[in-house]
């Protein structure tokens, strides 16, 4: 697929960078100019766009993520079909900058059971809300696993998912399986079908690879490696890794267990064992759910937990009157110390004014503590989020609701535009006073360092130059020059002129002189052999012809210089080539003097002969128009 940087999709998204590339498609980081925002774009291949199955299962991933929201699920923004220009089936997503999965276990396998809790926990409580509403991932690997720069964990490309949401369950054409062969189920080898228990299944093979830094199984084709996912079990996790939990262990054998029954129903079953182990193997961790790494609460447990937070208070002070009147008695089997006076057990009723002012104190304390949040927060207002705005934009908005903006700092950024708010202070959604100011900081846009002119500097002081703009010394590569002296610069890369970000890398290219080659003889030899073979080994060569009656025509005649062990690449070679014997035509002559004729004659490079002593020329030998080599004889007759 040609590169697209630089295409406007839909009259919307500027495709900026290439970020990826798969077999269906390739993804591009670009801007939504509608709304000013960083988005990623996914455009599938052409070839694939006009078979209607491939777009049909493109669309379908669209409305399948589409219909997901969690923090740790990519989320889809658009879908389309681009009429105008290159034509296009895209879908938009949010754009998450990082690495991926198989990033981390590249260079940091095996991981700790620490990291493994970390990076996991996201993954599964993604799947866990998938399953719930009946979608199935069916492509799950570590490519499809983002790490963002903050450390969120993502998943992506629900390009093969599968659910109630989405119709009727995709199926492999050409008997073709879909997904990667490594985490491929057993049931999706032989079947072609898949369940949440399938994810499942490629989740215990990602764990796997995370605790192990290598696929449990291998081999030279995808056909074989499928073989061993039906026939053969992965190897005991603890015999490649010591420092793994048996716990962990176990579940992840269960996990990958051939027939799908003996596996976690789907990802909350595997999420409810995975945080058990957790629990057991650190007892301090708490245990509460965590917004960025669950599946969304439903609304009906929303409600409840709101309806037990409004009768909190009213509990409270209802049950007040029981909990005041009691005081902890004795159990009646409690043995009395030996000589000890006896202890009279019994109940002691609270007076009504003792009762009285309990009740009054946890009132006021009620109303100390919601009073006193109440002043704190009276007289302020919410900062609204002013991102991507421009700076007369922002003004308005916090303009009316009574606060000022102003310009704090302007800074250089690679994803807002210039003269776009990059962030406020206070932020978004923090309380300000009224009539507070907000400050602004406002993007500069993408900071530019315009390659400078260094040929034919020492590398020294071109290292100086681009260190003083921001840029640093890539590798410095050697190479012969005829136009530049050794030890100086012959030419940059990215060239002079061009811009590029603070901090690039700039390679330079030091002439080592001009090359030495050896110069051979070729005279007597062919010319246009001559030429040829100096030409390729560098040389100018500079071909005059001459005639001469001694070397056959097409030969060299002479070469200056003739040859040399070494002489600089680049040199001028001058080739005299023969062009063979210089012929004549006689001149007609007959009745010009004597004189006349042998001028004429002469001045055609031809020897003269005069017999006779008349006046005038009455014959020629050889006769007038005869073809002859130049210094050939001829005889005149006088008469």
């Amino acid at each position: 697929m040609a590169d697209l940087t630089g295409e406007l999709i839909d009259n919307r998204y500027l495709l900026q960078r290439s970020l990826a590339a798969g077999g269906m498609a390739s993804i591009y980081a670009a801007l939504d100019t509608r709304l000013d925002r960083q988005v990623a774009v996914k455009i599938m291949h052409p070839h694939l766009a006009n078979d209607e199955a491939f777009v049909s299962r493109f669309i379908k991933e669209a409305k399948a993520t589409a219909a997901l929201s969690h923090p740790n699920i990519v989320s889809i923004q658009d879908q389309g079909w681009n009429q105008g220009g290159v034509p296009a089936v895209f879908i938009v997503m949010e754009l998450v900058e990082g690495s991926t999965l198989r990033d981390l276990i590249n260079e940091h396998a095996p991981l700790s059971i620490e990291s493994l809790f970390r990076y996991l926990n996201p993954v599964v409580s993604a799947l866990a809300a998938a399953h719930q509403i009946g979608i199935i991932h069916r492509d799950i690997k570590p490519e499809n696993i983002l790490i963002a720069h903050d450390g969120r964990v993502k998943v992506a490309d629900f390009g093969l998912a599968v659910g109630a949401v989405i119709g009727q369950t995709l199926t492999a054409e050409s008997s073709v399986v879909l997904g990667s062969v490594s985490y491929l189920s057993p049931e999706q080898v032989q079947r072609g079908v898949a369940d949440a228990r399938s994810d499942v299944y490629a989740l215990g093979i990602v764990v796997f690879e995370m605790l192990t830094g290598k696929k449990p199984y291998d081999g030279q084709t995808p056909i074989q490696i499928a073989y061993k996912h039906v026939n053969e079990r992965i190897p005991n996790l603890r015999e490649i890794n010591s420092n793994t939990p048996q716990e962990v262990a176990d579940l992840i054998y269960a996990a990958t267990a051939p027939n799908p029954d003996d596996r976690p129903k789907d990802a909350q079953e595997f999420l409810s064992q995975l945080r058990g182990i957790e629990a057991k193997i650190d007892p301090s961790r708490r245990q509460m759910s965590l917004e960025l790494d669950l599946p969304p609460i439903k609304s009906s447990v929303l409600n409840k937990a709101n309806k037990r937070a409004k009768v909190k208070v009213g509990s409270a002070l209802a049950g007040l009157k029981e909990k005041t009147s009691q005081i902890i008695t004795l159990k009646s089997n409690t043995q009395q110390l030996e000589g000890a006076p006896a202890v009279v057990t019994k109940t002691r009723k609270t007076s009504r004014r003792v009762k009285r002012n309990r009740a009054i104190a946890l009132v006021l304390l009620l109303s100390l503590i919601f009073g006193g949040y109440t002043l704190f927060n009276a007289g302020r207002v919410t900062v609204p989020s002013l991102a991507g705005m421009s700076q007369k934009e922002a003004a308005a908005v916090v303009a009316e609701i009574g606060l000022t903006a102003q310009i704090g700092e302007e800074i250089f950024s690679e994803d807002i535009p210039a003269g776009r708010v990059i962030s406020s202070s206070p932020a978004g959604g923090d309380k300000i006073a009224q009539a507070g100011v907000v400050k602004l900081i406002i993007s500069k846009g993408k900071e530019r360092i315009i390659i400078p002119n260094l040929i034919e500097q020492t590398p020294d002081i071109a290292s100086q130059q681009l260190a003083d703009l921001g840029l640093r010394v890539g590798e410095i590569f050697e190479e012969f020059s005829a136009q530049i002296k050794k030890g100086f610069v012959t030419k940059i890369e990215p060239a002079v002129g061009a811009e590029v970000k603070p901090n690039s890398l700039v390679d330079l290219f030091v002439s080592k002189g001009n090359e030495q080659v050896p110069l051979a003889s070729y005279i007597g030899l062919g010319g246009e052999q001559a030429l040829s073979e100096l030409t390729q080994a560098g040389f100018d060569v500079s071909p005059t012809y001459k005639f001469s009656d001694t070397v056959l025509t097409g030969l060299v005649i002479s070469q200056k210089p003739e040859s040399a062990p070494l002489v600089d690449k680049g040199s001028e070679v001058v080739l005299d080539i023969s062009k063979g014997p210089e012929f004549v035509f006689i001149p007609n002559v007959i009745s010009k003097s004597s004189n006349q004729a042998t001028l004429d004659l002469e001045n055609n490079g031809l020897k003269v002969v005069v017999k006779g002593r008349g006046g005038k020329v009455i014959s020629i030998s050889p006769k007038q128009g005869s073809k002859v080599k130049v210094g050939s004889t001829v005889t005149i007759s006088l008469g």
